[in-house]
């Protein structure tokens, strides 16, 4: 089988491999496992810089299609899709056309130009995995509501499962949830319980941008202490907020509240999790929130905004603490949640939820997917 995934990953060529975001990489691997072919096309790092938190695909025929990146943001940008936007359509069609099962990565700007490509294949066998919000409520870009406009209708888009995030009522026959999975089987622990008396220890994961409210998250820890809770922040990640979170924990002088870590791989990030009591995730937007399901797979109590499938998985407050995103709401419910809730059941009940959902099963649905009987 040829694979064609069509994705807005970046990615790098080093070592003969192919390098890109990790999780997305080590999920791909799973999908080509079953495939004797991968035809990738994606934007590709101009200097194949290869971050920390990047993998390469672990497949023996692994060819690469190269399209630029874009967006529509300013006139300038406008201009210049004029030209790219028929160069991405035409490539997609040509890779399209040699594969035997079609791979859609959503939403983006090159995944929408892969959404009208694939209307012209209706016959092939076709799966998208949409990895942004799929809340039919929620507010979004009109590109990703284009997309999902798309991938909905069935007259248009044929033999075509797409897999979202969470479940969602009155949605079209295609429409499947899927859920992704970072922890193996093997790597399933017995619950064991946190003693909440002492220093309370949170995690943080994820990219230091504005859509992660990371700045938010060091202000809950720091008000948490301001109020007599000892506690204590470890935030793994980077982005361009770095510089001004770096300043306002040196100005606060918040050093023995907050450490933060950069990128780092997986298993040290797993390691922190295991011995911390809960992990928080106050996004603005979030697809499939990996941080949090991570979290709860080793019995850390999620807090997070309640946004995409998030109510879903914290099982509208059983399984974590939902939070709203300001600082003195969100203080008082996470106070409230430690003086009244039953914190080892709530912890138990968030690893109960996620072990469910291992890369072992995670597996099992994408082999489902391709041979049809997902």
């Amino acid at each position: 089988m040829k694979l064609a995934i069509i994705t807005i990953v970046r990615h790098s060529y080093h070592n003969d491999k192919y390098y890109g975001y990790a999780p997305y990489v080590r999920e791909m691997n799973l999908w080509g496992k079953y495939a004797d072919e991968l035809l990738v096309l994606g934007p590709r790092q101009t200097n194949n810089a290869i971050d920390a938190i990047d993998t390469f695909y672990q497949h023996d025929a692994v060819r690469f299609f190269g399209v630029p990146n874009f967006n529509i943001l300013t006139l300038w940008q406008v201009l210049k899709a004029v030209f790219v936007v028929p160069f991405i359509f035409i490539r997609c069609c040509y890779v399209m056309s040699k594969a035997d099962h079609i791979h859609l990565r959503c939403p983006g700007n090159i995944s929408l130009i892969a959404c009208f490509a694939q209307l012209l294949f209706p016959f092939k066998s076709k799966s998208t995995k949409y990895a942004g919000n799929w809340d039919p409520n929620s507010k979004q870009p009109w590109s990703y509501r284009l997309q999902q406009a798309i991938l909905r209708n069935t007259f248009l888009t044929r033999h075509m499962k797409v897999l979202v995030y969470g479940e969602w009522p009155n949605e079209t026959r295609n429409i499947y949830p899927f859920i992704s999975a970072t922890y193996t089987e093997a790597e399933k622990m017995p619950f064991v319980k946190r003693d909440y008396t002492n220093t309370l220890e949170f995690v943080f994961a994820g990219a230091l941008v504005v859509g992660k409210r990371p700045l938010l998250t060091i202000q809950i820890i720091e008000a948490l202490n301001a109020k007599g809770i000892v506690s204590k922040l470890h935030m793994f990640g980077d982005g361009p907020l770095m510089p001004e979170l770096k300043a306002y924990v040196s100005e606060r002088r918040l050093e023995r509240q907050v450490v933060l870590y950069g990128n780092r791989d997986k298993e040290e990030v797993k390691k922190q999790l295991i011995q911390s009591h809960f992990n928080i995730l106050p996004s603005k937007s979030e697809g499939w929130p990996k941080a949090v399901a991570e979290g709860m797979f080793f019995g850390c109590i999620p807090v997070a905004t309640a946004v995409s499938c998030v109510s879903w998985m914290l099982g509208e407050g059983a399984r974590g603490i939902l939070i709203e995103p300001d600082l003195e709401q969100a203080v008082s419910k996470i106070m409230n949640t430690l003086t009244h809730s039953n914190l080892d059941a709530m912890a138990k009940a968030a690893m109960d939820w996620s072990q469910q959902y291992t890369f072992d099963r995670l597996e099992a649905d994408i082999k489902a997917v391709l041979e049809g009987a997902f």
